[in-house]
């Protein structure tokens, strides 16, 4: 397993530092007290960082972690200090990227909790126990689709229905005044 890149795990916080969605692929933090501990480490050595436009990269613990933030949400990704910094910053931009998508560009807190079962779906085609599987976000969110419709209607229908229920609201918004 030493030639193929691999991640530690995937982070996903507030901006209080509290777990929206959280993946742990090692052991190498043993209890939940540990994985708590790393993850107050990670949030606050990284809060004074401006990472919203592009990815940072921090040696935190004997840790490469990559992380963006986007308005109230922190996404981090780890892998070992072995491990080569631009693949986990791919695999950091393909679920950045796909939860972009997923979300249809509307990425907060209250929208990822809503959709927190599309999330953890995501990490799912990206990584499969430390390896990763895939980083191509618009595939990635295809996925996590077709395996969250099950047999509903199709993501363009979807789509298209949100939209005239938006319509009919400012609709009927516009009559009552």
């Amino acid at each position: 397993m030493d030639s193929c890149p691999s991640i530690k795990n995937v982070l996903l916080l507030d901006s209080d530092g509290k777990r929206v969605a959280v993946k742990y692929y090692t052991d190498d933090w043993p209890t939940h007290a540990a994985k708590l501990a790393f993850e107050k480490s990670v949030f606050t050595k990284t809060l004074k960082t401006n990472a919203r436009t592009e990815a940072e990269i921090a040696m935190l613990d004997g840790y490469i972690v990559v992380y963006k933030f986007i308005q109230d949400l922190h996404f981090f990704v780890t892998g070992g200090d072995d491990e080569n910094e631009l693949i986990i910053a791919t695999v950091l931009q393909g679920f950045f990227d796909a939860v972009g998508i997923l979300l249809r560009n509307n990425v907060d807190k209250r929208s990822a909790l809503e959709n927190l079962d599309l999330i953890l779906l995501c990490l799912d085609e990206i990584v499969d126990g430390g390896i990763i599987l895939e980083t191509e976000a618009s595939i990635i969110a295809s996925k996590v689709a077709v395996n969250s419709l099950d047999g509903a209607t199709s993501l363009s229908e979807q789509t298209i229905s949100q939209a005239l229920a938006t319509a009919r609201e400012h609709l009927a918004r516009s009559l009552l005044k």
